[in-house]
């Protein structure tokens, strides 16, 4: 497997938000077909772990939004999606809060999105999103899996989270996961912490890069990645950057071969 650095960097610069953006039902298997077909062959989405261990995507860290768990489970079970087993989890709509064409589409495993990605060649930047208070042990599970699955493959996923602890603890794992430190604002020492934490690259909110935010990164040895970006004028502000990887929404707008 490639050792990631930033000097050895084998992403591609633009990444389809959640499998589709907005297109299509967020991370599920029907949202990454549809980036898919729009030339896409790297993807974001987020993984947390069930009750019972098992990781699958999910973004909230309620069932509320994305899914019918709400009115699937028994009255006054929790909302927490984290605090029930996958065999609950599974049976539920992920589909239908977004439209009725995509009706019954499932929350999906962690492995089942691992294995469609590897089977068609397109790379993986995965969120480690943990339920509160899981960060350590999130951390650890979804590199473990990443590790399994990946294993003697060429180009390994790229292990993110705006949790230090989270990527400690997968960096404790298997260590030679690339992972890269996410950020929303720039709190203090955020570059001394993703160094500390051996990270390849900063995944900011693309409004905090600018020239100086970027020499500071490239200078600390990271490559710099941005956050949501859905319209052009943006787009073309992170490239006079020199920034490295984009991730967006608009698949339908912008393409991957640009």
């Amino acid at each position: 497997m490639l050792k990631v650095s930033a000097a050895n960097w084998p992403y591609p610069r633009w990444i389809a938000h959640r499998g589709a953006g907005k297109l299509a039902p967020e991370n599920t298997l029907a949202a990454f077909r549809l980036g898919a077909s729009y030339g896409y062959r790297m993807f974001e989405c987020d993984v947390k772990l069930s009750a019972d261990g098992v990781p699958f995507l999910l973004h909230d860290a309620t069932l509320d939004r994305t899914s019918n768990g709400p009115r699937q489970m028994a009255e006054g079970a929790s909302s927490v999606a984290g605090d029930h087993p996958w065999a609950a989890l599974s049976q539920l709509d992920a589909g239908s809060w977004h439209t009725a064409a995509f009706a019954g589409e499932p929350l999906p495993s962690f492995e089942n999105i691992a294995r469609y990605c590897l089977q068609n060649n397109f790379l993986l930047d995965i969120e480690i999103k943990p339920t509160p208070g899981l960060e350590r042990l999130t951390g650890e599970v979804v590199a473990q899996h990443a590790a399994r699955l990946w294993q003697g493959t060429d180009v390994p996923p790229l292990l993110t989270s705006f949790r230090p602890e989270a990527l400690q603890a997968a960096r404790e794992a298997q260590p030679l996961l690339p992972g890269a430190l996410l950020l929303d604002t720039l709190w203090d020492s955020y570059l001394e912490v993703a160094q500390s934490l051996g990270c390849v690259a900063l995944v900011c909110k693309h409004r905090l890069w600018d020239a100086n935010t970027v020499a500071q990164a490239k200078a600390a040895g990271l490559r710099c990645l941005s956050y949501t970006v859905n319209d052009e004028p943006t787009v073309k502000r992170l490239t006079d950057l020199g920034t490295d990887g984009i991730i967006t929404d608009r698949v339908d707008l912008f393409s991957p071969a640009a």
